[in-house]
């Protein structure tokens, strides 16, 4: 439910109840309660909310403005990938919920995949494939080796660290993706796993004429 929402209707409520006191009266409560609307609808700015489709203009808007010379056009193509991405893998891996019982099936062999570090390295690869050139990939890592362990991906602008970028999560809620400022997460703990980035993509063949000046 949208927080926003109780406070709203508390504010209709007042209005009413306060009509017989005067306009000033009611206009100052009103006035005082709408900012506060105001003041939480911007404090869900630092929360992670879902994205709504793949042109998503708020996450689209949201990369792009992580850094002054990141690219609209790189932006809205993050944006798109990471939502096709939850979606084509939830049919791909019949997904079922919550996560836990995926992980479960997947464990056990009787799903191919669904696992967070999966989503994760599908994303990854997915993105790679874009060949940025002014956003920068982070593998994310929170309660690593452990039961709770978690993986994500996180873009950031180039030469950002990642504690500045926005994390893109497929695996929490089955497919539907969950985005938001890294430090705006309440359940995991994220540290960055740069070596991982290189271990989880494809190795790409190296050109004859690489070879040939490799051996000289």
């Amino acid at each position: 439910m949208n927080q926003s929402w109780p406070i709203r209707r508390n504010a209709l409520r007042v209005f009413r109840l306060s009509s017989s006191r005067g306009g000033r009266l009611r206009c100052a409560i009103l006035s005082l309660l709408l900012l506060r609307v105001f003041s939480a609808e911007a404090a869900r700015k630092d929360l992670l909310v879902f994205a709504t489709s793949a042109a998503d203009p708020v996450l689209t808007q949201r990369i792009a403005s992580l850094g002054p010379e990141v690219s609209p056009s790189e932006a809205q193509q993050v944006a798109e990938c990471a939502y096709r991405t939850g979606r084509d893998l939830r049919r791909e891996w019949k997904v079922v919920w919550p996560p836990g019982l995926q992980n479960f099936l997947v464990n056990s062999g009787a799903k191919k995949g669904g696992l967070c570090f999966q989503w994760a390295t599908e994303l990854l690869i997915r993105l790679d494939r874009l060949k940025l050139k002014t956003l920068d990939l982070h593998w994310a890592e929170s309660f690593p080796r452990t039961a709770s362990e978690h993986n994500v991906i996180v873009v950031t602008a180039r030469g950002q660290p990642m504690s500045q970028g926005i994390l893109l999560d497929n695996w929490r809620y089955s497919g539907r993706l969950l985005w938001g400022p890294i430090h705006g997460d309440p359940h995991y703990d994220w540290k960055e796993n740069a070596p991982e980035i290189g271990r989880r993509l494809p190795r790409r063949p190296v050109s004859s004429r690489a070879e040939a000046t490799s051996g000289q």
